[in-house]
């Protein structure tokens, strides 16, 4: 008796999806990222007389746009907590700390940020806290560097009136979006990636329904039942319809303009997406034919290249669309 073969591992890998957002910031939430540097804490009072902390642009309840600035304490009250005793990269410290909502003397809501402080059962509900600024600060939440614990008794202050003026105001800011993770793309696409490294394109077709996708799914889409059976495809295909990309994305070492288009296959019924080469961006058209091309060592198509051949029919590819 022959013994079956095992199954080809499945494979996993880390991966890091980051996404930096530059946004402007209006007169509201520029006076409070600029008070943060100069070490003032600054809200906004609703139309109901509440003064919200971090300070927002519209009342919640109204919509109305609002504008009346306060300075509150740097000093407040815990209303929550959390302990988070396994910090994690790029997290304001670097030893356990506890998340906490805290109050500011004189605002009527709270802010989250970290607690400093020695362990879980030295943080409580109601306990008193004082902002820690940063050493260097340059106008963002970060420019509190935490809380800590504030054992001054000092009375709670109210709010007074600030006009939000500061000398160099920050305008803009850059908010750094990062998601870590470890991705396993699962039996079908796992078979698909080490096709790909053969120069095969393969993909597995639905026994109901009969379509063959590429990149397999593990299971049809339409029908819902399981897929097994691989097909092999191409190499080469059809455009279907296409972008012209006009901005260089960071890390990508690719000028601009150039194209993106989605490629059926031939024998696919599942349009994939490659980078079009070898041909004028202005060029590019529904219905070119094209064939992938592949550079020492790829383990994918660098991009597809036309073939020469005539277009293909609208009539072909327009159910791929």
């Amino acid at each position: 008796m022959t013994a079956a073969a095992s199954p080809p591992e499945v494979l996993r890998a880390p991966l890091v999806v980051e996404f930096p957002f530059t946004r402007s910031l209006g007169p509201v939430q520029s006076a409070f990222l600029t008070g943060l540097r100069e070490r003032v804490v600054l809200g906004v009072r609703t139309t109901d007389g509440k003064v919200m902390v971090p300070p927002v642009e519209y009342d919640p309840v109204t919509a109305e746009e609002i504008r009346e600035l306060v300075e509150v304490g740097a000093t407040g009250t815990v209303t929550t907590w959390a302990w988070n005793g396994d910090p994690r990269p790029q997290q304001p410290l670097a030893t356990p700390f506890a998340w906490v909502l805290v109050r500011l003397d004189g605002a009527d809501t709270a802010i989250l940020h970290a607690l400093d402080a020695p362990g879980p059962e030295a943080v409580h509900t109601g306990m008193r806290v004082r902002v820690r600024w940063a050493a260097e600060r340059s106008g963002a939440i970060t420019d509190i560097a935490c809380f800590e614990p504030d054992g001054t008794g000092t009375p709670e202050r109210q709010a007074h009136p600030h006009d939000g003026r500061f000398a160099d105001t920050v305008t803009g800011i850059v908010a750094e979006a990062r998601l870590d993770y470890t991705y396993s793309p699962g039996r079908a696409q796992t078979a698909y990636i080490n096709a790909l490294a053969e120069r095969r394109t393969v993909g597995e077709r639905c026994p109901s329904c009969h379509k063959v996708y590429v990149p397999p799914r593990g299971a049809c889409p339409t029908c819902g039942v399981a897929t097994t059976e691989q097909v092999e495809v191409g190499p080469a295909g059809t455009v279907t319809t296409f972008c012209i990309v006009n901005i260089k994305a960071k890390n990508l070492d690719i000028e601009v303009p150039y194209v993106y288009a989605h490629i059926a296959l031939d024998g696919a019924d599942l349009a994939l997406h490659g980078r079009i080469g070898g041909i004028p961006y202005d060029q590019v058209r529904m219905g070119l034919r094209v064939e992938p091309v592949w550079t020492e060592g790829g383990r994918h198509p660098d991009h597809y290249r036309p073939t020469g051949e005539p277009d293909a029919d609208y009539d072909a590819y327009k159910e791929l669309i």
